[in-house]
């Protein structure tokens, strides 16, 4: 991902969500993929997938069952 759609897809997810304190960061090892983070806490992984002539943004977020108490 270039950093411009990474900024174009954090600014899209920060409006869409009414919060600024959402932030994607680089993962140094894959040029597919950022974490998501909130307030620099990392909650899951955004991937690109461009199959198809269509690009589209997979985001999965990781929840601990021990965080939920």
């Amino acid at each position: 991902m270039t950093s411009t759609e990474v900024e174009k897809l954090q600014r899209y997810l920060r409006h869409r969500f009414g919060n600024n304190d959402i932030s994607l960061v680089n993962r140094p090892e894959t040029g597919d993929s950022v974490e998501f983070q909130l307030n620099g806490e990392t909650f899951g992984t955004v991937y690109r997938d461009d199959e198809d002539d269509d690009v589209c943004y997979n985001i999965n977020i990781i929840v601990l069952s021990e965080d939920l108490d």
